[in-house]
C-alpha cells in the first residue's frame, strides 16, 4: 500500500514538474516570438556590416547573406515595432495625428520605453524561474558551492545596484532602434531625405518641410538658441534629452551610442579574456622559463603609453580594409585588447599558480592528462569566476577609453553615434542653457561605469565573502609578479 502511495506521489510530483517546465517553455517561445525579426535582425546586420569589411570575394558573398536576411525581417511586425507605438505625428489645430491612439509625442514615446522595459524585465525574471525550476526540479545535486555564490549575490546591494544598471545599460543598446523618438537614418545620416508634417501657428494650417530643414532650425547652440530636455521643437517633435548644436535628437544618439559602446567594449574584453586566460594557464602549469618570459612580456607591454598607442594605430588604420569594420570600432576592440589583457593576466595569474599546486593537479598528471585537458577541465573552471569580477570592471574602463578617443575625434568614425562626440559638441555650451548637450552623456557614462564597477564587486564579495579591495589587489600580485 505504502509503496503505492509513494509510486503515485512520485508520478504525480513528475507530472507537476513537467507542467512546470512546459509552461515555462511555452512562456520563453512566446517571448521570443513576438520580437524575433527585431532580434533576427540586430544579428544579421551586425554580421553584414563586420563581414562586408573584409576584402574577399566570400566575405563579400557573406555579407549579402546576412543582409538579405535583414531586408526580409526588418519591415515583419513585432510586439515593440515603432509603428505599433508610433511617436511621430502632427498637430492640425485640433489634435495629434499619426501617432499612438492620438495621444501627444511625448506619451506615445514613454509608453512605447514603457514596453521595452516591461518585455526586458519580463525575459529577465523568465531567465530567474527558469534557474529556479533547474536547481529545484531537475538538478540531481541538492546543493552546489554555485548556491552560495548566487545566495550571497542576491544579499548583496551594492552588486544588485550594479547589476539593475548594467541590465538597463544592455537593454537600451539592444532595443536602441525602438526606444528613440526618431530613427538613425531620419535623425543622423538622410536627413533631408524624408518629409515631415508639422502645425503652423502662423499660417494656422499643416505645412510640409524635410527632416534636415526642421534639424537645421532647432538647434541647441546656447541661450539663444535651445530645445531642451523634454521639451518641444517648434515642429511638434518630442525630444526627451533635448537637441544638439546640429538639431538632432540628443536621446536617439545617446541610445545609438549605448550600443557601439557596448559592442566595442564587450569585444574588446571578450579577447583580452581568451589572451590573458590562455597565457595565466599556460604560465601557471609550465612554471619556470615559461612564466619569467610572459612576465617580462606583460611588462613589455605595460610600459607602453596605451594613450599614445591608441591615438597612433587608429589613425594609421583609419583608412584601411579592418578600420572599415564597424566604423573603426574594430580596430578600438583589437587595440584595448592587446594592451589592455596585461592587467587581467596578472590578475587571473595569481589563482592560476595556486590551483596548479592542488593535489587533484598532479593526480591528472599521473593518469596521463594531457596539459590542455588539465588546464580546460581541471584549472580553467577555478579561474573562471576571477574573469567575471575583472572582466565586468575592465568593460566600464573600456567605455570610458572609447568615449575619451571619441571625444579627441579619434576612434569611432563620425557619424556613427558615439557618447564623447555629444560631450565634445556641447563643451562650449555647459554654462549656457545647452547645457544638456554634454552633462548627460557625461552623467549616463559616471552611472554606467560605476555600474559596472558595482556588479564586479557584487560578484566578487559572492565568490569570495572573505575578499575587499585590498586581497583582491593581493590576489592579483599572487606568484610574486
Amino acid at each position: 500500500m505504502s509503496e503505492t502511495a509513494t509510486s503515485s506521489g512520485t508520478g504525480s510530483g513528475s507530472t507537476l514538474t513537467d507542467t512546470r517546465f512546459l509552461a515555462w517553455a511555452v512562456a520563453g517561445l512566446a517571448l521570443f516570438a513576438v520580437e524575433a525579426p527585431a532580434l533576427i535582425s540586430f544579428v544579421t546586420g551586425f554580421l553584414a556590416d563586420a563581414v562586408a569589411a573584409f576584402p574577399t570575394s566570400y566575405a563579400t558573398t557573406a555579407a549579402d547573406f546576412f543582409a538579405g536576411i535583414e531586408r526580409a525581417v526588418i519591415d515583419l511586425p513585432t510586439l515593440l515595432s515603432r509603428d505599433v507605438v508610433p511617436n511621430q505625428g502632427y498637430w492640425n489645430g485640433d489634435r495629434w495625428v499619426g501617432t499612438f491612439l492620438g495621444l501627444s509625442p511625448a506619451a506615445s514615446w514613454a509608453i512605447r520605453v514603457a514596453l521595452v522595459y516591461a518585455y526586458a524585465f519580463a525575459c529577465l525574471g523568465w531567465l530567474a524561474v527558469g534557474y529556479q525550476l533547474y536547481r529545484r526540479r531537475y538538478r540531481t545535486a541538492d546543493w552546489t558551492p554555485r548556491d552560495d555564490v548566487v545566495d550571497r549575490f542576491r544579499g548583496h546591494s551594492w552588486g544588485k545596484f550594479g547589476l539593475v544598471v548594467v541590465f538597463l545599460f544592455v537593454t537600451m543598446a539592444v532595443f536602441a532602434p525602438t526606444l528613440g523618438p526618431t530613427t538613425v537614418d531620419q535623425n543622423m545620416r538622410n536627413s533631408y531625405s524624408y518629409e515631415m508634417q508639422y502645425w503652423n501657428a502662423d499660417a494656422q494650417e499643416v505645412q510640409t518641410t524635410l527632416v534636415g530643414e526642421a534639424n537645421r532650425n532647432s538647434q541647441s547652440a546656447g541661450d539663444s538658441a535651445n530645445v531642451g530636455p523634454f521639451s518641444y521643437d517648434d515642429y511638434g517633435r518630442y525630444h526627451p534629452f533635448g537637441t544638439m548644436p546640429t538639431g538632432r535628437d540628443l536621446f536617439t544618439f545617446i541610445v545609438v551610442g549605448s550600443r557601439i559602446s557596448l559592442i566595442i567594449g564587450v569585444l574588446s574584453v571578450a579577447l583580452s579574456a581568451l589572451l590573458a586566460t590562455s597565457l595565466a594557464l599556460l604560465a601557471a602549469y609550465y612554471k619556470g622559463r615559461v612564466d619569467l618570459s610572459l612576465v617580462l612580456l606583460s611588462d613589455a607591454v605595460m610600459a607602453m603609453p596605451q594613450l599614445l598607442l591608441l591615438i597612433m594605430l587608429s589613425t594609421v588604420l583609419a583608412d584601411t580594409w579592418i578600420g572599415g569594420i564597424y566604423s573603426g570600432g574594430f580596430v578600438l576592440a583589437l587595440i584595448f585588447a592587446g594592451t589592455g589583457w596585461t592587467y587581467m593576466w596578472r590578475s587571473v595569474r595569481g589563482p592560476a599558480l595556486q590551483v596548479s599546486e592542488r593535489s587533484w593537479i598532479d593526480a591528472a598528471r599521473s593518469f596521463g592528462q594531457t596539459p590542455t585537458t588539465i588546464m580546460r577541465q581541471h584549472m580553467l573552471p577555478y579561474v573562471t569566476g576571477y574573469l567575471l569580477i575583472y572582466g565586468s570592471m575592465t568593460l566600464g574602463g573600456a567605455i570610458i577609453s572609447i568615449a575619451g578617443l571619441s571625444y579627441l575625434g579619434l576612434g569611432v568614425a563620425p557619424p556613427t553615434p558615439e557618447w564623447g562626440r555629444a560631450i565634445n559638441l556641447g563643451q562650449n555650451y555647459v554654462s549656457t542653457g545647452s547645457w544638456h548637450i554634454s552633462l548627460i552623456p557625461g552623467i549616463l557614462i559616471t552611472i554606467v561605469v560605476t555600474g559596472f564597477n558595482a556588479l564586479g564587486d557584487g560578484i566578487r564579495d559572492a565568490i569570495d565573502p572573505q575578499s575587499d579591495s585590498a586581497t583582491g589587489e593581493a590576489a592579483g600580485r599572487g606568484g610574486g609578479a
